[in-house]
C-alpha cells in the first residue's frame, strides 16, 4: 500500500531556481504517474517560505509559497535548496530553529547545492557526510561542520540525510528519492514522463 507523504520544499529570497523547481517537478510528476496508472496521488508537495509570502530567486524568478514556517509543524520529507540567499539565511536563527525542529520528525532530510550549509548549521547534517556545489566545497569544508564534504558525486546519502551537488543534481537526487519511496520502477516511469535523459551539449557531443 502506498504511503501518503507531505514533502516540504523551503524557498527564500536568493534561492537558486532549479534547486527547488527541479525536485518539485520530479515529486509532482511522480504523483501524475500514479494518477495515469489509476492510483491515488500520494504525495502532497508544498513550497514553504519564512513568512508564507513571495520570494525572488537568484535569477529573478518570483514565486509565492503555499505556506509559512509557522504553519508547518511536521513533514515527511524536507528539501532545502541552495543559492546566494543561503549566505544570509545561515544567520537566520528563526529559520535554522524551524529546520532543526521539523527535520527531527522527517523520514528524509535533503538539500541541493549550498542548502547543505543550512542543514549543517541547523544540525541535521552536522557531523555527517555531505556534498554541495563544486564551487562551494572548500568553503563548506572550512566550516568544520560536516564529517566529510565529498566531491565529484551527484548526491550523497548518510542515514536519512541526502545532499545533492549543484543545481541540476537535485533532479537526480529527487528521482532516487522517489525510487526509495515508491519503488525503482515507478521512479524510472517518472523519469521517462519528464523526458529526463541528459545529453548535455559539448560533454555529450560525438
Amino acid at each position: 500500500m502506498t504511503r501518503n507523504r507531505t514533502i516540504g520544499i523551503l524557498i527564500f529570497d536568493g534561492v537558486e531556481e532549479l534547486d527547488f523547481v527541479g525536485p518539485y517537478e520530479v515529486f509532482t510528476m511522480s504523483n501524475e504517474v500514479h494518477g495515469y496508472e489509476g492510483r491515488e496521488r500520494p504525495d502532497r508537495v508544498i513550497l514553504i517560505s519564512e513568512t508564507g509570502g513571495k520570494v525572488t530567486g537568484a535569477k529573478g524568478m518570483t514565486v509565492e509559497a503555499h505556506m509559512g514556517i509557522a504553519d508547518v509543524e511536521s513533514l515527511d520529507v524536507l528539501l532545502v535548496p541552495g543559492g546566494i540567499g543561503t549566505r544570509r539565511e545561515v544567520l537566520n536563527e528563526a529559520l535554522l530553529s524551524w529546520i532543526a525542529k521539523v527535520a527531527g520528525g522527517c523520514e528524509w532530510v535533503t538539500s541541493v547545492c549550498t542548502g547543505a550549509m543550512l542543514l549543517t548549521a541547523a544540525g541535521p547534517a552536522k557531523g555527517k557526510r555531505v556534498t554541495t556545489h563544486w564551487g562551494f566545497i572548500p568553503t563548506l569544508r572550512e566550516t568544520g561542520t560536516a564529517a566529510a564534504v565529498l566531491e565529484e558525486v551527484r548526491y550523497v546519502r548518510d542515514g536519512n540525510l541526502v545532499t545533492a551537488a549543484g543545481v541540476s543534481a537535485g533532479i537526480d537526487m529527487a528521482l532516487w528519492l522517489v525510487g526509495q519511496m515508491h519503488g525503482e520502477d515507478h521512479a524510472r516511469k517518472t523519469q521517462r514522463a519528464m523526458q529526463y535523459d541528459p545529453a548535455p551539449p559539448y560533454a555529450a557531443a560525438i
